[in-house]
């Protein structure tokens, strides 16, 4: 429609690329990192009010046209919103799926002090005091590839009373590097993306189910919107039918008074006007009940001033001028193109697909090669000792002592002069998985059970579409004759009225052709709405209603 419709279209925009989904998640150590994991989340929620309804106030009234209130229905209906925020979760799940190939870190700490009474004199001391104080650090993480790898640090410090010992306190370090590669289960970047793949295309199927529902809940606004021209109209035509009852009851009422009008007479021109108030009040109330509709679609009943102003809406009925006649299977091929259920339908298959590659990599043996290599140091207060095993049991002697540190740890374990390095073969092979083979057996079946539903809902829009094409060309035929009707009958009353005034008529025939023209002008508004509504419902079926109302989904 407008560049304001399409404004408010925009705000319903889908697309997220991977990139901005990861960036929602800080890495350590920055300032976002520490805010997201121990601040606390806020979980009040604010709903903002209603917006711009106030634009369309005209002395004290809400003025709208059609287009100004799909725009306010776009921007304020609560239905819409809700909707809106079950994509959400897709999303989501996209990130939790990234979340395979977060690194993890792992730090432990250890004070262990033991007292502990010895047997021997090799123990070296009567009580063994020792105080240990270890600590590890890990990093690990999983590669796109499925390269799984680790780094890791430890380092210990050991204080004891054994008098045999040479390294008092003992300080100790080691560095180790470990790789693991799958060979045939859980191989290759394809494989450990599935769980992305498949987050994404379930985005895509919820896409397209929020823009199904989006062309629902549209039309039911508009068609909201046609109950109250509908109300409307069908009470000024009420108001119309009272007006000629009153006439009609004034000139028998003259007629009474001049005694050419029997008194009982007077009785059916007055039921004849009693049964226009009702039908007035009767309408007057309809139209009061479609307007209090119609604010909630806009959000107006969220606005205490708003909602008491009285609506004018100054879209009109009027009958269709075209005349051409529809091709149902161009408006077929229109919808198998454009209907979102029919696209949500086939993407599904594609998530089954996924599926099935995934139980297939499942049911694969596990058969991985691993690699390690670690190099070690060692650093300390280093006591030289002499008589250490004294025949006479007197404890050994300190000849020297060369003061050390944690630092002549580190630099003999970067000197990799004392690596340890190996490599694995590990295979896991089930010799009977029937859970594995039952998943893919699931998987299978639930392909072809959307496949079928992909064929049943094509059947059902093409169905669908054929209908709406034949309801809107009835509606056209409908409206045509209708006018005619309601152009004959308004003839008829005047011929009526004419042969009345010329006393060639009773005023019974009059009253009954008035109630022919009301009904007349009641069936040709009906049979307008009608065309209107069922011309919207052609748009929904083919999938058309967004674009033709200026709705940008992206």
């Amino acid at each position: 429609m407008t560049k304001t419709m399409r404004k408010y279209g925009i705000l319903l925009g889908l697309t997220l690329t991977a990139c901005a989904l990861a960036q929602d998640s800080p890495l350590f150590p920055k300032r976002g990192y520490f805010r997201q994991r121990f601040g606390t989340p806020s979980t009040r929620v604010e709903l903002r009010p209603p917006v711009r309804l106030r634009d369309f106030v005209v002395t004290d009234r809400l003025e709208l046209s059609l287009k100004n209130y799909l725009e306010l229905v776009l921007a304020n209906n609560t239905n819409i919103a809700i909707e809106r925020l079950n994509v959400e979760t897709q999303k989501n799940a996209i990130l939790r799926a990234f979340g395979t190939f977060d690194p993890s870190m792992a730090a432990t700490f250890r004070n262990t002090r033991t007292k502990t009474p010895t047997t021997d004199v090799l123990s070296g001391a009567a009580t063994l005091n020792q105080l240990s104080q270890p600590a590890n650090f890990t990093y690990a993480q999983t590669l796109e590839t499925g390269t799984t790898y680790t780094v890791g640090f430890n380092a210990s410090k050991t204080s004891t009373n054994n008098q045999f010992a040479t390294f008092n306190p003992a300080l100790s370090s080691a560095l180790q590097f470990g790789v693991t590669q799958p060979l045939l289960r859980n191989r290759g970047s394809f494989v450990t993306k599935l769980p992305i793949s498949i987050a994404r295309s379930r985005l895509k199927v919820s896409e397209y189910a929020l823009r199904d529902t989006l062309m629902r809940l549209l039309a039911n606004a508009e068609n909201a919107y046609w109950d109250v021209i509908s109300a409307r109209e069908n009470l000024g035509v009420q108001k119309q039918a009272l007006a000629l009852r009153g006439e009609a009851l004034k000139r028998a009422q003259k007629e009474l008074d001049l005694g050419a009008l029997s008194p009982l007479d007077i009785y059916q021109p007055q039921a004849e006007y009693a049964s226009a108030e009702i039908q007035v009040s009767q309408a007057r109330f309809q139209l009061a009940q479609t307007e209090d509709a119609l604010r909630r679609q806009i959000g107006a009943d969220l606005d205490a001033d708003v909602r008491r102003l009285p609506l004018e809406l100054t879209e009109s009925v009027l009958p269709p001028t075209d005349t051409t006649s529809m091709d149902p299977e161009k408006s077929v091929e229109a919808a198998l193109r454009l209907r979102p259920d029919l696209r949500a339908a086939v993407q599904s298959l594609d998530v089954d697909e996924l599926n099935i590659k995934s139980s297939t990599n499942m049911m694969r043996p596990d058969l991985s090669l691993s690699a390690n290599y670690s190099s070690s140091g060692r650093g300390g207060n280093y006591f030289q000792k002499t008589d250490v095993f004294s025949g006479d049991g007197t404890s050994s002697t300190v000849v020297n002592m060369v003061p050390g540190g944690f630092g002549d740890a580190l630099d003999q374990m970067f000197g990799f002069n004392y690596p340890v390095y190996g490599f694995a073969l590990t295979l896991r092979l089930p010799l009977r998985d029937r859970a594995a083979q039952a998943n893919l057996a699931d998987a299978m079946v639930a392909k072809k059970q959307d496949a079928l539903r992909v064929r049943s809902v094509e059947q059902t829009v093409r169905l669908e579409v054929l209908n709406a094409v034949t309801n809107v060309e009835s509606s056209k035929a409908s409206v045509r004759l209708a006018t005619i009707a309601r152009d004959l009958a308004q003839k008829t009353y005047e011929a009526e009225l004419k042969k009345y005034e010329l006393g060639t008529n009773i005023l019974f025939i009059v009253l009954d052709a008035q109630n022919r023209l009301t009904q007349a002008q009641s069936r040709l508004l009906t049979e307008s709405v009608n065309y209107r509504r069922n011309l919207l419902t052609l748009l929904r079926t083919t999938g058309e209603l967004l674009e033709q109302r200026g709705v940008a989904v992206q």
